[in-house]
């Protein structure tokens, strides 16, 4: 029995497939952007489209920009801060420590006078 699909053995998409069926391709334009590690990358614009100051590095992470002599200095990231942290940059140490008083009488069941 010899049947089976006409297409077997391809996918959708596959085969050949041209301009003449895509239509043209947009003029392109090639822009090199360096980070401050020296890593250079050079993504393609449309040659109408507005070109960014800062692209980011796809090896290192930080950005980059078209100057190779004068690159962007990398982001300072803020390490992660605890709720402690964040409370003890809006209360003095007297605020807390009183603040802690009244919570453990409240736990002890006495009653708290500040």
């Amino acid at each position: 029995m010899a049947g089976g699909s006409a297409i077997r053995g391809s996918r959708v998409g596959a085969g050949p497939m041209g301009e003449a069926e895509r239509g043209e391709a947009a003029p392109r334009v090639y822009i090199s952007f360096w980070c401050a590690s020296g890593h250079e990358v050079s993504p393609s614009f449309a040659s109408d489209a507005e070109i960014p100051e800062l692209w980011d590095c796809p090896k290192c992470g930080a950005p980059a920009g078209q100057d190779k002599a004068n690159p962007p200095s990398a982001q300072k990231n803020e390490p992660y801060k605890t709720h402690l942290a964040y409370v003890r940059e809006r209360r003095s140490k007297e605020d807390g420590d009183a603040i802690l008083a009244e919570a453990i009488a409240k736990v002890r069941g006495e009653v708290w006078e500040g």
